[in-house]
């Protein structure tokens, strides 16, 4: 502890920098918060990623093609308008398959079929971006993981060690919405 007439030592400027800084990891810095950076939250609609500038309009079933090619969508918060899109972290990818073929818990997840997975890989955070059409499978193309969208995008092959996060979806005045948060974490994880 420092007396009143003793200058500031170095330890206790880092220790004084330190606690700034846990405090800014904490969360505890409300000015850190940016709406395009938070995770998709319940009631967030979807729209196309295509492009700088997505467009706001909310993504429908129809806007899916059935059978594939997956659609990179964005979460978008319906009151504000603002596009989740300042995380790679958000990016979505939305497949639309036979409802009967969907397995399991994957079903309860879908909205008419269509199913929404991380687009960002578990192995190396590369982006899922391939689409094996006669497989209907997805696949990064950095080192070939393949998932299988009808099984929770559970992993076919490739060095990626668990399936891509979900998303529930949900139908909001005929728009595709999110149901829940991700189901995983979303991307890596750090060792």
């Amino acid at each position: 502890m420092q007396k009143p007439d003793e200058r500031p030592t170095r330890r206790d400027a880092l220790a004084a920098l330190s606690a700034l800084g846990l405090a800014v990891v904490a969360g505890t810095c409300p000015a850190l918060a940016q709406p395009e950076n938070e995770r998709p939250r319940e009631g967030d609609l979807l729209v196309s990623s295509e492009g700088e500038n997505p467009s706001p309009k909310p993504l429908t079933l129809d806007d899916i093609p059935l059978g594939g090619p997956p659609i990179q969508a964005w979460p978008m918060d319906p009151a504000s308008r603002v596009i989740r899109m300042g995380s790679r972290l958000n990016k979505v990818l939305l497949v639309r398959l036979d409802p009967e073929t969907l397995v399991g818990v994957t079903r309860e997840r879908a909205a008419g079929g269509v199913v929404a997975y991380s687009a960002i890989c578990p192995h190396a955070g590369c982006e899922v971006s391939v689409w094996v059409p006669d497989q209907k499978t997805l696949e990064c193309s950095c080192h070939y993981s393949h998932y299988n969208p009808r099984e929770g995008a559970a992993v076919i092959d490739g060095p990626a060690p668990r399936a891509l996060a979900a998303l529930p979806l949900t139908i909001a005045k005929g728009n595709l919405a999110v149901a829940k948060p991700f189901t995983g974490r979303v991307g890596i994880v750090p060792t």
